[in-house]
């Protein structure tokens, strides 16, 4: 396996373990005004940031659309959320006019406890929507409300991943942790969702909720990287990491652009692991691959 330290050594690394490329859940790409108040709140360490945290691909929509493509990366998501109501069914209208014109990605939406929120979540699934973003620090709702029992049911009976931001790291906010998620997921037990970050830092609690509901999934955004912002991972579960990676629950996710360092970093650092280059090809790219159905 060819170690990826820099950008410039990734296609060289997925050609070694003998893949077609990289596919990663955890991409975020919005509305242009959007983004750049997104960035802005970074720039300023902002309350739910916590830390400094300098943007490293700051470009325009089109460059990083041509540097992920020259990375190799054959499908990834473009998460938008809201963090007040009133957003998230216009942000679901731009993520399936941006997937209708960028064939690489995974069509996204979202969505927010407020009125009307089942039915504009209906019809983004009608509208093709692959998998739903659902920040709960950003956001700050409980995701036990009632108004949103029955989109969980939803996204549950149409098998459409919820990839969801419920670590309190790396400032908590609201109802993160492994608590209120996990009760959703105890009336949801069909519900297929991607935890963020690993859960990061409740690493454990998150882990035992993978262990008991098999359809939960979590992804690798930003762990065992050199950033301090999330909280280290623990080495008693590196076990666990890797039997969870090798039976497809463990998802490549990087947060770019979002990122103070090299794509290549979140790559290495997984590598560094030494967890075996079966735990990478699943990864990296069997498992995304068959939980969206990518064959790129």
């Amino acid at each position: 396996m060819v170690e990826p330290r820099s950008d410039s050594a990734v296609p060289a690394f997925w050609r070694s373990l003998g893949l077609p490329g990289i596919i990663d859940v955890h991409v975020h790409f919005m509305p242009e005004r959007l983004m750049s108040a997104v960035w802005g709140y970074f720039d300023e360490a902002g309350p739910l940031i916590g830390t400094e945290w300098p943007i490293r691909y700051r470009d325009s929509e089109q460059e990083r659309l041509d540097f992920l493509r020259g990375l190799g990366v054959r499908a990834f998501t473009s998460l938008a959320y809201p963090h007040r109501p009133g957003m998230a069914e216009s942000l679901n209208e731009w993520a399936a006019r941006f997937a209708a014109r960028v064939p690489e990605c995974l069509q996204s939406a979202t969505f927010y406890p407020e009125p009307g929120v089942e039915e504009y979540v209906r019809r983004a699934l009608d509208a093709g929507a692959r998998v739903f973003k659902v920040h709960l620090q950003v956001g700050g709702f409980d995701p036990r409300l009632k108004e949103l029992d029955a989109v969980w049911g939803a996204l549950a009976e149409a098998g459409v991943p919820a990839l969801v931001h419920a670590g309190s790291g790396p400032v908590a906010n609201g109802f993160t942790g492994p608590g209120p998620f996990g009760e959703v997921l105890a009336r949801h037990p069909r519900l297929t969702a991607i935890v963020a970050h690993l859960g990061a830092p409740e690493f454990d609690g998150f882990f035992a909720l993978a262990d008991a509901h098999e359809r939960v999934h979590l992804d690798t955004t930003m762990i065992f990287t050199r950033f301090a912002a999330l909280a280290p991972f623990p080495d008693a579960l590196l076990p666990r990491l890797r039997d969870l990676g090798l039976e497809g629950r463990i998802l490549l996710g990087t947060d770019f652009p979002n990122i103070p360092y090299e794509y290549a970093h979140q790559l290495e650092s997984l590598a560094a692991l030494d967890l075996g280059d079966d735990w990478l090809r699943s990864v990296c790219w069997q498992a995304p691959a068959a939980l969206f159905g990518e064959h790129r």
